[in-house]
């Protein structure tokens, strides 16, 4: 029936015979037949489905918690790191005010031999003619 509407059909007519009625009738039971194969078919289909769908589900879910975990442990991994990278950012911090005081401290001392500053040089000079003057009593009065 192609456009929806019912047909009905008068059995009680004199122009079906027989053969007619169980000819229909038989196609009746075998559409019956056929709707409760279909529907068994299509409930199976829907069960199949729906199994499939846990089992897909189950495994995004087993999939999920195992990237949860390890995301987890990817975050604990990068506060690790982080608190490593402050530690050393404060170890360098030391190691570099250390030098710069080094520095200075280099710049301010003397080599053991240098006597610039101590006032030595310029009594060495001065004191030079002096000395060699009373030696050798070469000195004028």
């Amino acid at each position: 029936m192609d456009d929806d509407i019912e047909e009905v059909f008068d059995f009680s007519s004199p122009e079906f015979t027989r053969e007619d009625l169980v000819t229909v009738l038989n196609e009746v039971l075998e559409y019956k037949k056929l709707s409760q194969s279909f529907e068994e078919v299509k409930a199976k289909k829907e069960s199949c489905l729906t199994s499939a769908e846990l089992d897909g589900s189950s495994n995004m879910q087993a999939t999920l918690s195992k990237l949860v975990t390890d995301n987890e442990e990817l975050r604990i991994r990068s506060e690790e790191i982080l608190n490593e990278n402050q530690r050393l950012a404060g170890i360098i911090s030391s190691w570099t005010r250390s030098s710069a005081s080094l520095k200075k401290l280099h710049g301010a001392t003397k080599l053991s031999g240098d006597r610039t500053g101590l006032g030595l040089a310029m009594k060495a000079v001065l004191l030079k003619p002096v000395l060699q003057g009373w030696k050798g009593q070469s000195l004028k009065q």
